[in-house]
């Protein structure tokens, strides 16, 4: 039997089916290799004349030589009378909610837990789950054995959140505070994420079914809610008067490339210059919310990045007002021209929301819209751009016009979608005839 080390692990093939390999230097200590081609650590032995096996943890997250010495121990306990398996599964059966949610984040901090598309999770991804767990989670069920958990449990926690049980204020920094709140949507979310640590804790083996399948979650209110062309004209207006009254221009750009590109707000607050190519009209963004993603600017847009100040002042587009951090009052700076246009419930989605609608009225596909949004399953990546840039930056380029002349003078789009053949016809025009990208204003 060979040395279990980290050549011999990555080497080894599953063939077809789980096998076994045993270290020849440290009897009892191995390695698992599933037929999926992952490997785990893992200790073997006799005890009260049964044999049992403890698992140490994949490769990857742990090393050979950890393991090694982890097995040193197991196997010391095990000489010493202890029986490791029957205390894991002792452990495992009175393991806590509050318990579970903590080995699951620090899974998700090590990259073990996959968000869209097969990636881990982002930090900004954890940081709002860390809200949820510690907001609504712990309160609620953290005393709460996981084997015990009950549908019935679950369905009573998503009314509990749904009506604001947990809802209160929390202190956060020096300064800071946290407002939670319940609600529907806040319900929906939560235990989706409930289900997430659950499907988790059901893979650790610590319980045989996810208790949160089959629960009804209450409707997650998505906003729907799209600028009217005389919302559009005053926040024009209202932005207009913010520049000649001296607002800082982080705010009046920020709110200016929300609307003239459907960006998500994070996209923009964390956009570099490095990731701003305007001689190919292009934004290249590292890491969206899917990952590397391609975006069209239309000219109003491009227009807008060349009036800001000089790159070598930042390294961020929107750099912050004071030292070299992004921007971060985004949040004051929407109440503002909330208050100062009239248009309710002003905020990056529903900017990003009338952009893809606006591009919807000038006959423009789910797929195109899509792409210029970088929607899941449309994100547009450097392998297919030389086959769409054109007809992209067209469409941003039509659909940035009409919302600027929209701020400009409260007219709506001049093309709207027709129906029947001639509107299909002349949809797929206008997609697949690009035209001049004009001069930037």
């Amino acid at each position: 039997m060979p040395k279990i080390t980290k050549r011999l692990v990555e080497a080894a093939e599953p063939k077809g089916r789980d096998r076994f390999i045993w270290c020849d230097e440290l009897p009892g200590f191995g390695i698992r290799v599933f037929a999926s081609g992952r490997c785990s650590y893992l200790i073997q032995y006799r005890h009260s004349g049964r044999t049992r096996r403890v698992t140490i943890g994949l490769h990857g997250p742990v090393t050979a030589e950890d393991a090694r010495k982890a097995a040193k121990g197991l196997l010391g306990r095990v000489a010493q009378g202890e029986d490791p398996a029957e205390e894991k599964a002792t452990n495992r059966a009175a393991m806590t909610v509050t318990e579970l949610c903590d080995a699951y984040l620090v899974a998700a901090d090590k990259g073990l837990i996959m968000g869209k598309g097969g990636r881990p999770k982002k930090a900004r991804t954890l940081y709002v789950d860390r809200g949820r767990i510690e907001r609504h989670i712990k309160p609620l069920l953290g005393s709460r054995r996981v084997r015990d958990l009950t549908s019935a449990d679950v369905q009573r926690f998503v009314r509990d959140v749904q009506v604001g049980k947990t809802a209160a204020v929390v202190k956060t920094g020096l300064h800071g505070k946290a407002v939670v709140r319940g609600g529907a949507g806040t319900a929906a979310r939560t235990v989706g994420l409930l289900g997430g640590i659950l499907s988790y804790a059901k893979s650790e083996t610590i319980i045989p079914a996810n208790p949160v399948f089959g629960v009804k979650k209450p409707a997650d209110n998505k906003r729907g809610r799209r600028l009217r062309p005389e919302e559009f004209h005053a926040l024009g207006k209202a932005l207009a008067t913010g520049e000649a009254s001296g607002e800082v221009w982080q705010a009046t750009a920020l709110i200016w490339l929300l609307a003239l590109t459907g960006c998500r707000l994070s996209e923009i607050l964390n956009l570099r210059w490095s990731e701003v190519d305007l001689d190919f009209c292009e934004l290249r963004l590292e890491d969206s919310k899917e990952g590397a993603s391609l975006r069209p600017l239309g000219a109003r847009a491009r227009a807008v990045l060349e009036a800001l100040p000089s790159r070598q002042a930042s390294t961020y587009v929107l750099p912050g007002i004071r030292g070299a951090r992004r921007y971060g009052g985004q949040a004051h700076a929407m109440e503002r021209f909330e208050e100062v246009s009239g248009v309710a419930g002003l905020g990056a989605h529903l900017l990003r929301h009338s952009f893809g609608s606006t591009a919807a009225d000038l006959g423009y596909s789910e797929s195109t819209i899509g792409a210029m949004l970088g929607h899941a399953g449309h994100t547009v990546t450097s392998l297919y751009i030389h086959h769409l840039d054109e007809v992209l930056i067209d469409a941003a380029d039509r659909t940035a016009e009409a919302v600027w002349q929209a701020m400009q003078t409260g007219a709506g789009p001049a093309m709207r979608r027709r129906r029947g053949a001639a509107g299909q016809q002349e949809a797929a025009t206008a997609e697949t005839v690009p035209r001049q990208v004009p001069t930037p204003p």
